[in-house]
């Protein structure tokens, strides 16, 4: 009887480690910020989602930098990303960019929209 009590031990110890820890260090479910917004990988996320909105990239919009970002580990991972853009005109505009990348390399832009104060 205690051999089954320990495998159901062991069981639960180990679902509550694998639940807690994502593949880049975060706490699954849970928002962080990005470590380095200048990580390449970061930079090329924020041009990504100016390229993927139709209506701004048609506009001229081009891609400055990355300025800030949080990470969410699910499965893949969630970024909420401040990118910074010029317009046609040139001027510097602010966007909240959301973006869900799976652990396969797939990316989806789940909103994209100005950032308040921006």
């Amino acid at each position: 009887m205690a051999r089954p009590l320990f495998l159901l031990a062991l069981l639960a110890t180990a679902l509550a480690a694998t639940s807690t820890l994502g593949r880049r260090g975060g706490l699954l479910g849970g928002w962080s910020p990005v470590p380095d917004v200048n990580d390449a990988h970061v930079q090329e996320l924020g041009g990504w989602a100016v390229a993927q909105h139709p209506s701004l990239a048609n506009d001229g919009l081009l891609f400055r930098r990355v300025t800030r970002g949080e990470q969410q580990v699910v499965s893949g991972m969630n970024y909420r990303l401040l990118v910074v853009a010029a317009d046609g005109s040139g001027k510097s505009v602010i966007y909240l960019a959301q973006i869900y990348e799976h652990w396969s390399g797939t990316r989806k832009l789940t909103s994209f929209k100005p950032a308040a104060g921006g």
